[in-house]
């Protein structure tokens, strides 16, 4: 068998994770330029997968949310054997490391979890203390398993594409003369991430006063949302009208973004723009946008971040409170 300098990842199974995974894939392109990454992922994600440069390419990795799915994982595994030499399995489960496995790759990392002690062979300590951030715990499996510190070093950068921003505009009939802030209301986590609908349209109204246009963005599951901040504000929805791809355009011709905390939340920071990030049951602190051009919009109640996905004491303070006057005057210092 030839010899190859290739590593698999096994990549996360939630969009924003997947976005935060780029820095492990810059950071081994930057230690090691000559080695091929390629990424086993969901298949909903190789649209974001594609736009970053550092991946050769993206495998779908045929399972869906849960499915342990044998059968498909040792098919997939078989395919890739003599192309790898190492793999880096992100997700802590189990079925995420079979793959790697099937494949016979030689040296298989990732963390403690699940008593996958045969099917993980570079095994790495999960210690919370000093993984604190997710983007953390994906960049310290492309280090050395003595390396004391977790440096994070890169943010990701999508690539965008001019072309399809160019149709876009046409065929759905934006207006880009004026400055644009995106809205993203939706969060597939829960409600509990959710800033108020009331809230987004009030800051809806404001912005477009003020000279803004707005653009509501996310998933069909979102399209009644959309359709609630646009009612009576100007504001555009754009839910459900377009793909994954498509998004990651549209939210490079935002100079400004509101956002829950969110897949496409991350994406935006990727995409280049300045992103208000609302926090509620999750903290900031854990999974923060990843750019310096980011303002954080977080109580930190003392009830604050309970990771739940519904508001386990039934008022949701941690997001009713937070003022759309607060996010106005964030957006309009960011905007100078």
């Amino acid at each position: 068998m030839a010899e190859v300098a290739a590593t698999l990842v096994v990549g996360p199974s939630w969009v924003g994770d997947m976005v935060m995974a780029q820095a492990l894939f810059k950071t081994l392109k930057q230690d090691a330029p000559g080695r091929s990454v390629d990424v086993l992922a969901p298949a909903w994600s190789l649209p974001v997968v594609a736009r970053m440069p550092e991946v050769r390419k993206g495998i779908a990795s045929e399972t869906g949310h849960g499915e342990v799915g044998i059968g498909k994982r040792r098919h997939i595994g078989k395919s890739l054997r003599g192309q790898y030499d190492r793999a880096i399995v992100l997700p802590r489960s189990l079925k995420a490391a079979l793959i790697p496995w099937f494949a016979r790759i030689p040296v298989r990392t990732g963390y403690r979890g699940e008593s996958r002690y045969l099917l993980i062979n570079d095994m790495r300590p999960f210690d919370q203390a000093v993984l604190d951030q997710t983007v953390k715990r994906f960049v310290a499996l492309g280090t050395p398993a003595t390396s004391p510190e977790v440096p994070v070093t890169v943010f990701p950068e999508l690539r965008v594409d001019a072309e399809n921003q160019e149709r876009l505009a046409s065929e759905l009939g934006l207006d880009t003369s004026l400055p644009v802030v995106g809205f993203m209301p939706g969060a597939e986590y829960g409600p509990a991430k959710c800033w108020p609908l009331a809230s987004f349209s009030a800051l809806a109204s404001e912005l477009r006063a003020a000279g803004f246009a707005v653009w509501v963005m996310g998933s069909d599951k979102d399209r009644a949302a959309g359709d609630a901040i646009a009612a009576g504000t100007g504001a555009i929805n754009l839910c459900g009208k377009t793909s994954l791809a498509d998004v990651i355009d549209l939210l490079a011709m935002c100079g400004q973004v509101v956002s829950n905390d969110s897949g496409l939340m991350h994406i935006a920071a990727a995409a280049g723009c300045h992103v208000h990030g609302i926090y509620g049951s999750s903290s900031p602190r854990f999974t923060p946008p990843l750019t310096a051009r980011r303002d954080i919009h977080y109580l930190g109640l003392d009830c604050s971040p309970c990771f739940q996905r519904q508001c386990p004491l039934e008022h949701l303070n941690c997001l009713n409170q937070i003022e759309p006057a607060a996010l106005l005057a964030s957006i309009e210092r960011a905007a100078g």
